[in-house]
């Protein structure tokens, strides 16, 4: 365990002691829990990195204890190791207002706005917080990262020189100091900060290569290259290291060490944009052709658009002789910079090979009528000592490896946290309808109990197999499968003995789900449309066959069938099973689902806002509403409803989350 992550669980335990002990016994889904207990169980699933369901332990207890701070408190940590800053900002303000005197609350909630870039507020929570603790590094520290954000450059170095006063031997305040200098322009002092930092500790591979910037950016290539060397032997997972080494040594003469450093920033970092353009170049400058194609062919991949990534893979498809693909590269450069008299030379000596006199003739023409007395026929050879921006599009500087616009310093706040069940890759996909089932699925996490009166009478009627609703359907294994064959046989015979209508009604519906269950849509819809012929006030039969009829028709569409007609039937369906069952949320979630599907979004959102009215504890409500909200381009109200979501266990919409406030 490394020190930072034993210094918060360290903070979470003794916040702990301070948390009132007393019991009260609550009713929940029949059960009665101690509300300190769910706490207590709640903060353990937290200590063992498992969140989501955390969450859920703390939810039942701000239900039953809504004025204690300590389960808002908890769920805001638990949230934040989920990426859900903005619920673990708005679980720390809640906590806050039930006790403002915790400072760890402060903390929490500066991180949490650090991490949305609201750095003010991050500043105004660490300068409380420093009130009733001044002796906390951590958030002297982050405030004046803070202040660097802020451009408070002034206030910034005041308030390192306070903590130089407190921790003298503090390298990282050195490093901030350096960086505040070199902001401010003032390259002397930066370097002096920076020595002192690497005195302090030489084992700190961000300051190494913060030092390395400055000697690249002065041209002194040897010194910045060993700098550059000790920060990757501490760090050798870090791409951008490499990727500044090459820059180092290819202005050394170093081709093959340059060429190295970029091979290893490529197995790091696979989509580096520097990485793959500079290595084109190198590849092209050895004369490795084709292998200096795949490298510009996936820069053109990350950007259609960059010129200069063109006219270079364009040179080397003439090299190689594909004159065809050349020209149309040369042909895109040459219609946003008509002017670019190289690029005309090139392309009508292509025109040329092929045969193309007529077109090689009005490329030579332009290029006489302009420059007459310029000779042209040699390719210049890749400038060694020159190097362009990356927002640089002077054609004229397509030989020239690339630098980024600013080399930034990456910022390290005092936080560590890990086990993050975001970062799983998860479709973004709308939640499924619900539908109704033999089956109750649900976990530990996602544990709401979907009720309807209706299916309870009909449960009560039949006293069979009972009916739940859900909208997950559950795995069919093989003993599963001959389960339901075998029933559906043995209720067959019955509906096939029976003379009485309505004695077949309820064998109708039974067997339509277990048609569902095996995934027999059709038969599911011949049993459901019969049952409906019999009872057109079967509010269960038409919410069964809308949902048989819209699993058909997402395979249908997956085979490029139109299925418009089919969907208007699924619209129909719902809307009379509404008419019937005006007060259902499930009816209208599922018709949001629909026009969502079609695209129809304001239709869908109110549908989703009558579902939530109905029952505000519908997780797959909000999930639903949140994509929708960030297809019509608001990522906020979208994001709010997805961390709703995540709260009430369903956990993918973290992932999602990550996603689009990356995005």
């Amino acid at each position: 365990m490394n020190g930072k992550c034993f210094k918060l669980r360290l903070v979470l335990l003794l916040l702990a002691l301070q948390c009132s002990m007393f019991n009260v016994q609550w009713s929940m889904c029949f059960a009665q829990f101690n509300t300190d207990r769910l706490v207590m169980i709640g903060r353990s699933a937290l200590y063992y990195e498992d969140y989501v369901l955390s969450i859920q332990y703390f939810n039942q207890a701000i239900s039953a204890k809504p004025y204690l701070y300590e389960p808002w408190f908890f769920r805001g940590v638990a949230k934040f190791y989920l990426d859900d800053f903005r619920g673990a900002e708005s679980d720390c303000t809640e906590a806050i207002e039930r006790n403002p005197y915790v400072v760890n609350i402060y903390e929490l909630r500066g991180l949490c706005r650090i991490n949305q870039k609201k750095y003010q507020g991050a500043i105004e929570d660490y300068t409380r917080a420093l009130r009733f603790n001044p002796d906390n590094q951590s958030m002297w520290h982050n405030r004046i990262l803070c202040r660097i954000n802020e451009k408070d450059y002034d206030r910034g170095l005041a308030e390192i020189d306070t903590m130089l006063s407190r921790w003298s031997k503090y390298a990282r305040a050195y490093a901030m100091q350096a960086e505040i200098h070199l902001l401010q322009k003032d390259t002397v002092k930066a370097v002096k900060s920076l020595d002192k930092s690497l005195e302090l500790d030489p084992y700190d591979a961000g300051i190494w290569a913060e030092r390395a910037i400055i000697s690249l950016a002065h041209q002194k290539w040897k010194e910045g290259e060993d700098f550059l060397t000790k920060a990757i032997h501490l760090q050798p997972k870090n791409a951008g290291y490499y990727i500044n080494r090459a820059m180092a040594r290819y202005n050394q003469n170093g081709l093959r060490g340059a060429m190295a450093d970029y091979d290893t920033a490529l197995d790091l970092d696979p989509n580096n944009f520097l990485g793959h353009y500079n290595r084109g170049l190198l590849r092209a400058q050895v004369g490795d052709d084709n292998r200096g194609i795949e490298d510009f062919d996936f820069v053109l991949r990350l950007e259609p658009n960059n010129l200069m990534a063109l006219f270079n893979r364009a040179l080397l498809l003439e090299q190689t002789g594909n004159l065809r693909d050349a020209i149309r590269d040369y042909s895109k450069v040459i219609d946003e910079f008509p002017n670019f008299w190289f690029g005309l030379e090139h392309r009508a000596s292509c025109y040329r090979r092929l045969g193309n006199t007529r077109q090689a003739e009005l490329d030579e023409f332009k290029i006489l009528k302009a420059q007459m007395d310029k000779r042209y026929g040699k390719q210049p050879r890749l400038s060694k000592k020159q190097m362009r921006r990356r927002s640089d599009t002077d054609p004229d500087k397509y030989n020239q490896l690339v630098v980024a616009d600013e080399q930034e310093v990456e910022h390290e706040y005092k936080s560590d946290y890990r086990g993050r069940v975001q970062n799983r890759r998860v479709e973004i996909a709308y939640q499924p309808m619900f539908a109704l089932s033999f089956y109750n699925v649900y976990t530990d996490v996602h544990s709401y109990i979907a009720y309807d009166k209706e299916v309870e009478v009909f449960n009560g009627q039949t006293k069979s197999h009972p009916l739940f609703i859900g909208s997950t359907m559950p795995n069919v294994d093989e003993s599963m499968m001959k389960r339901h064959f075998a029933y559906i046989d043995s209720v067959s015979r019955v509906i096939a003995e029976s003379k009485d209508d309505q004695s077949v009604k309820p064998l109708l519906m039974l067997r339509a789900v277990a048609y569902t269950t095996i995934q027999n849509f059709d038969s599911a819809i011949d049993d459901l449309s019969t049952l409906l012929q019999i009872d057109s006030t079967m509010t269960l039969a038409y919410w069964q066959r809308a949902v048989c009829q819209t699993r058909i028709n997402e395979f249908n569409a997956s085979q490029g069938t139109n299925i418009d007609l089919k969907s208007a039937n699924v619209l129909s369906d719902l809307c009379d099973a509404l008419k019937l069952a005006p007060q259902n949320p499930y009816l209208y979630y599922n018709r949001g689902n629909l026009y969502a599907q079609r695209k129809d979004y304001q239709h869908a959102l109110d549908d989703y806002s009558r579902a939530e009215k109905l029952d505000a504890n519908i997780p797959e409500i909000y999930y639903n509403r949140g994509l929708v909200y960030i297809y019509m381009g608001k990522t906020a109200e979208g994001i709010a409803d997805l961390s709703k979501a995540g709260e009430l266990g369903l956990y993918d919409a973290y992932s999602v989350i990550k996603k689009y406030r990356e995005k």
